[in-house]
């Protein structure tokens, strides 16, 4: 008996110390939890027990329990019962995690979207894809490619598949629950859409890259050198900690911060510009303060991604989610079906013209994939690249945006070639290499 018990106070110490050690990481962890599961029924029209059973059944997250409050549009989460985090939905702004600086009267605005309906096929309208035949096109190729992404569905997790060719749809394939119209988190695929909202107000003339950054409190020390061009290719300079793996200065920003513009603005420098390539979700996310200011107001941001770019190529499906500020998470949260990711790919390959019109400088392509030095040919301006044969199987002209968990659109100009897909698991368990290499080779 006396054994029993020492084992058990042992027990009960480990449990202790454990509990102290991670009670911190519990924070993001419920957090990450409430705010998957929210967005996923609100914004991707998901069910509760699919986001809890699947999307969050990864390490730590798992540990979770969520539940969704229908009349107040939220979801809860708790870890054994601890640290209680909730995020609620507000229309057309997306799901945030509340915290006390939430007040729902404070951000009563909301994009304003126009959204047309037309006969025009798709990519370039809503209508549906035309039937197209190309001779010069081994299908059996593609299509063989298509069930090689799906094949180990334990270890690949691919949920959607998309082969979009001369503006034509070679093929496509979802698993069940997906279709053509579920949107699909983005992650980091986001950083590309921030990033084009530059391009677009530089086509504007309102914008140029080489300018400073227009912060005040960096104007009289050394980070004043910093260039909208420095932040867009991840070379500020900047310290940062992207550590997805406890409380790190993404994990806090994401999950902590009512003002997400603010993690990157506050760091000191720890390099001259240029000197070094770090990736920062924090830098994208200061990147949208920028963008923020350079409207009148607050409602004229809110409405630009969407009138400039997202609504203007018919991407109807695409939520940006803002922070409780009401800053547009550029780094992480932007939502759109598979077709539409396929729509922004296009746009790339059209050098920015969508049916006619010139959204961005057709050298806006040259700039975002022009590789950025110390980055070993892999970023560009918050587009990642082929140039040094990472995929070496593939053209090196390939640039893509990438999302946690293997979110991607890649491009693929010189085959006039624009490849979607999305799953819960990337490389290795991915092999990018040889599925794009497979569909290339079936190209002309």
């Amino acid at each position: 008996m006396k054994l029993l018990k020492r084992v058990l106070l042992l027990l009960i110490l480990v449990i202790g110390v454990v509990v102290y050690l991670n009670y911190p990481k519990l924070n993001i962890i419920s957090g990450y939890a409430a705010k998957n599961v929210a967005s996923g029924v609100y914004v991707a029209h998901r069910s509760a027990a699919s986001m809890n059973q699947i999307d969050n059944n990864v390490p730590l997250v798992e540990l979770a329990v969520t539940e969704v409050d229908e009349s107040e549009q939220s979801a809860s989460s708790t870890v054994y019962g601890l640290m209680k985090r909730t995020a609620v939905y507000r229309d057309g702004l997306g799901t945030v995690l509340i915290n006390d600086d939430y007040d729902p009267s404070k951000l009563t605005i909301r994009p304003q979207r126009n959204q047309p309906s037309d006969t025009i096929p798709y990519p370039y309208g809503q209508a549906a894809p035309s039937d197209s035949i190309f001779p010069d096109v081994d299908m059996d190729q593609i299509n063989k490619a298509l069930a090689v992404a799906f094949a180990h569905p334990e270890t690949q997790k691919t949920r959607t598949f998309l082969v979009l060719y001369k503006g034509h749809v070679l093929a496509e394939k979802y698993v069940d629950g997906f279709d053509q119209n579920t949107p699909i988190l983005g992650w980091s695929m986001t950083k590309s859409v921030l990033a084009t909202c530059f391009g677009v107000l530089q086509h504007q003339g309102k914008l140029n890259m080489d300018w400073p950054a227009p912060i005040a409190e960096w104007k009289d020390d050394e980070r004043k050198d910093i260039t909208l061009n420095h932040l867009l290719r991840m070379q500020s300079g900047l310290a940062w900690d992207e550590d997805y793996s406890g409380i790190s200065d993404v994990t806090r920003m994401l999950f902590l911060d009512s003002d997400m513009t603010q993690a990157q603005r506050d760091k000191k420098a720890i390099a001259k510009p240029t000197e070094i390539w770090k990736y920062s979700s924090g830098t994208t996310n200061l990147l949208s303060g920028i963008l923020r200011q350079q409207f009148r107001s607050h409602q004229e941001y809110l409405d630009f991604p969407y009138s400039a770019l997202i609504d203007k190529i018919g991407m109807y499906s695409m939520v940006l989610e803002a922070d409780i500020a009401g800053n547009y998470v550029g780094s992480s949260y932007a939502w759109a079906s598979t077709r539409d990711w396929a729509r922004f790919g296009q746009l790339y390959l059209n050098k920015g013209n969508w049916n006619g019109e010139q959204l961005f400088d057709p050298e806006w392509v040259d700039y975002i994939t022009t590789p950025t030095i110390h980055s070993d040919g892999t970023y560009g301006a918050h587009f990642w690249l082929n140039a040094e044969g990472k995929y070496p199987d593939v053209p090196k002209d390939l640039f893509s945006c990438n999302g946690y968990q293997g979110q991607y659109v890649f491009m693929i100009p010189s085959k006039d070639l624009v490849v979607v897909r999305t799953g819960l698991a990337e490389e290795p368990d991915f092999d990018v290499n040889s599925i794009l290499s497979n569909i290339v080779k079936a190209l002309p």
